[in-house]
């Protein structure tokens, strides 16, 4: 999902206004498509970003264990998948009332997934490393995640999630100003003009 896709305005968009209303470090793969919408979008925003890059990534950057715009003191390349989502969950825990965190899930493909269930794990089972709860939102752009809210609705049905138990672990929002909304309810923060 390019510059040309209308989900990396979304992303790009998000990415500027959560940096500006959490006044935080933004974190992502460091990678192309959404991820690189969010960074631009933070860097924009004029806040720090950070990155956990894959070294063998989808796209443009394969090639390259480099990000093509990102100081390299501002992202690490993994080999593996898993030390991306060790340094992701990282980055969101939360220890002190004044850490303002949040996992927000972009539309993407298999690494999302996994991403976005192990985090989803690791909140479930409180094993997240954070003293205080971490807001976790899954950007449902176009109804993009629509056959996997689908599936988890089936699952309630044959009993094997509990029903009601992931929603009440995340936030699935279907616009920016959604996610901005929940954000600020959530730190008690005035949304953003």
């Amino acid at each position: 999902m390019g510059p040309d896709h209308p989900h990396y305005s979304k992303a790009f968009e998000l990415g500027r206004e959560i940096a500006k209303l959490l006044d935080c470090t933004s974190w992502t793969g460091a990678g192309p498509g959404l991820m690189d919408a969010a960074t631009k979008g933070a860097l924009q925003a004029g806040k720090p970003v950070g990155g956990f890059k894959i070294g063998k990534e989808a796209g443009e950057w394969t090639a390259s264990n480099f990000h093509s715009y990102l100081p390299t003191e501002t992202y690490l390349t993994c080999r593996f998948f898993s030390a991306r989502k060790h340094g992701l969950v990282d980055a969101a825990v939360r220890n002190k009332g004044t850490d303002r965190t949040a996992v927000v899930a972009l539309p993407g493909g298999i690494g999302t997934l996994d991403e976005m269930f192990e985090i989803l794990a690791l909140i479930q089972l409180q094993r997240i490393g954070s003293e205080l709860p971490v807001p976790f939102i899954v950007m449902n752009y176009d109804s993009f995640y629509k056959n996997l809210l689908e599936f988890l609705d089936d699952c309630e049905y044959w009993g094997t999630v509990s029903r009601g138990e992931v929603a009440s672990l995340w936030k699935v929002c279907e616009n920016n100003s959604e996610a901005l909304a929940y954000l600020a309810g959530f730190y008690h923060l005035s949304p953003l003009d």
